[in-house]
């Protein structure tokens, strides 16, 4: 399917979503002739992540709801990429925005919050993410007035924006033909919102997370849900499995998607494509839909 180009836009806010679909032609090699796994390029999009899908949605449904207004500012816990995402929309719709994050963040990531205006303050970066959640708990508790909190790890927003986006755009640019869905868990929204939309609208589809094999791993911005704090709009009830991903793992298919297919993918979008490969490789026929999270240019080598 492809793409016609938005040339005109209102707003930066607009070209979020309608990324792109492309087949992986090579690090698939070995599979049957009726099997092939697509992946979704979400560093397509304007803040260079698919956390500007959930970014955007958190900031609106604040406004629509009458918690985000003038006189309070943005915060919430980040690793990065929904912070520059919470960055870029605030920017754009006016509003100061600060960011707790991890001390250890890539030195790319400050500087890309920090471009688009946004106040950081680091957290312990020995309590990675988690760390970060709880001294946003503390700083809001203590002025609650002041600030907006989106908290995309609660906030159904999050994985209603893939329910309403990312779903829909799989199943459009597949002409209906997605067998297979997976998705890394970081807040978990991606693949609960997408799989909603797939399961509602085309019964039979399977979903699948893909999380790290270990609770200290390498694969930034997924989480190792038995060792971490479990975001409330996590439901694995929902989806139809889990499939672990060692970092090297990880590692090594990112390497091969960028040096075999050219697209810069980034370590958690090579375990989400490890993840997609061992599915695909039980299948005599199926299309496997995979989601890369955003480039490697975020990340040190």
């Amino acid at each position: 399917m492809k793409r016609e180009p938005l040339t005109i836009a209102g707003s930066v806010l607009e070209l979020v979503g309608a990324t792109p679909l492309v087949k992986l032609q090579r690090v698939g090699d070995g599979l049957n002739p009726g099997v092939e796994v697509w992946a979704k390029l979400e560093f397509m999009n304007p803040g260079g992540s698919v956390k500007d899908r959930a970014g955007v949605r958190l900031l609106l449904d604040g406004i629509e709801r009458g918690l985000l207004t003038r006189d309070r500012r943005v915060i919430d816990a980040t690793s990065g990429n929904t912070g520059i995402a919470l960055a870029m929309a605030g920017a754009a719709l006016g509003f100061g925005v600060t960011l707790i994050m991890p001390g250890n963040v890539t030195p790319q990531r400050r500087a890309i919050v920090k471009a688009y205006g946004a106040e950081v303050i680091f957290s312990d970066p020995m309590e990675g993410t988690d760390g970060a959640i709880r001294k946003c708990d503390a700083i809001v508790a203590e002025n609650p007035a002041k600030w907006y909190r989106p908290d995309q790890y609660k906030n159904e927003a999050n994985p209603m924006a893939h329910e309403k986006t990312t779903g829909p755009e799989i199943l459009a640019q597949t002409d209906g033909r997605v067998t297979h869905f997976v998705a890394g868990i970081g807040t978990s929204g991606t693949v609960m919102g997408a799989s909603r939309f797939l399961k509602r609208e085309k019964p039979g589809v399977m979903c699948y997370a893909a999380e790290p094999a270990e609770s200290l791993h390498g694969l930034e911005g997924l989480k190792h849900m038995a060792t971490s704090i479990v975001p409330a709009i996590w439901h694995p009830e929902e989806i139809d499995g889990v499939i672990s991903v060692t970092t090297d793992a990880g590692w090594d298919m990112a390497d091969r998607i960028r040096r075999e297919e050219g697209i810069p993918a980034a370590h958690s979008g090579g375990a989400a494509v490890v993840a997609a490969l061992e599915i695909a490789r039980a299948l005599d026929e199926g299309l496997v839909v995979t989601v890369l999270p955003d480039s490697f240019e975020r990340y040190p080598e």
